[in-house]
């Protein structure tokens, strides 16, 4: 009777791990074919339509651009200062944001000290702080930091904090009938189950950390993706801009799938619908 349950019980895992893979089978034809149909409608409108330069270039001056770029010695360093601020910005914001995010998540002082000031920052555009910053901070690299940090620290810690308000009471029932007191609580209990959801709040928040890059590289900034892109623009140089946004793009895939990497990683149990 036993061996009979535990056939059974390998028969439906095996046939739940065929449907996962079958399922990530079909997502990666879908996404080549998402991509088929980007690069021929591009080619289409460039190489047959003959749309404007100005407003489209066509995919061989981009990579043109591209070429003109590296050989010039502009765009290799550009992308890592790009990286560097975009990085440091964000890791400070994280450092930050989760253990403030946990904290207003289980303790209702914290939320009600913080919950206004955050509340209210978190709606102001970070683009009209940009004065402020630099009348604070100057125009170097910390001014660039600031805006990054700005940008993602507060909608993070809502983010942590509803992620971790999400953790079932039942948890921390069974915890603390088993005698779990004080930081315990936190360290065994709360941040464990929480924190594959915190993981995909800082892959996500990761996003806007490269969108305020670029606002914050268009502002007194003489190196950077969002420098180059600006100083394309002046000179209406569309297949550099175009080759500034693919480079941008490209990064914030790279982060977003080791985000979902080293979730995989480290919460092997946590399993998402689609995943």
């Amino acid at each position: 009777m036993q061996s009979n349950g535990f056939t059974s019980f390998k028969l439906k895992k095996k046939q739940a791990e065929g449907e996962k893979d079958k399922g990530k089978v079909v997502s990666r034809r879908y996404t080549i074919l998402s991509l088929i149909i980007i690069s021929a409608t591009w080619c289409l409108l460039t190489f047959i339509i003959r749309v404007n330069p100005i407003f489209l270039p066509s995919p061989l001056d981009v990579a043109e651009a591209f070429v003109t770029l590296y050989t010039g010695g502009i765009l290799v360093p550009y992308t890592l200062i790009s990286l560097y601020r975009v990085l440091l910005g964000f890791f400070f914001a994280a450092l930050l944001a989760i253990p403030l995010g946990i904290l207003m998540a289980s303790s209702k002082k914290v939320e009600g000290f913080s919950a206004p000031f955050i509340g209210f920052v978190r709606y102001l555009p970070v683009t009209a702080l940009i004065p402020l910053m630099i009348l604070y901070f100057g125009i170097g690299e910390l001014e660039k930091m600031m805006v990054i940090f700005v940008g993602t620290f507060f909608q993070l810690v809502l983010m942590v904090q509803d992620t971790v308000s999400s953790v079932p009471g039942d948890l921390l029932k069974a915890s603390y009938t088993l005698g779990t007191r004080g930081t315990a609580v936190y360290t065994r209990v709360l941040l464990p189950a929480a924190l594959p959801g915190i993981m995909d709040n800082l892959r996500i928040c990761m996003g806007w950390a490269w969108t305020y890059l670029v606002i914050a590289e268009l502002v007194a900034a003489n190196s950077g993706l969002g420098f180059m892109i600006m100083r394309s623009q002046r000179f209406l140089k569309t297949d550099q801009i175009f080759a500034g946004l693919i480079v941008i793009g490209c990064l914030g895939i790279i982060t977003d799938y080791l985000f979902r990497y080293l979730s995989r990683l480290l919460f092997p149990w946590y399993e998402r619908l689609g995943q």
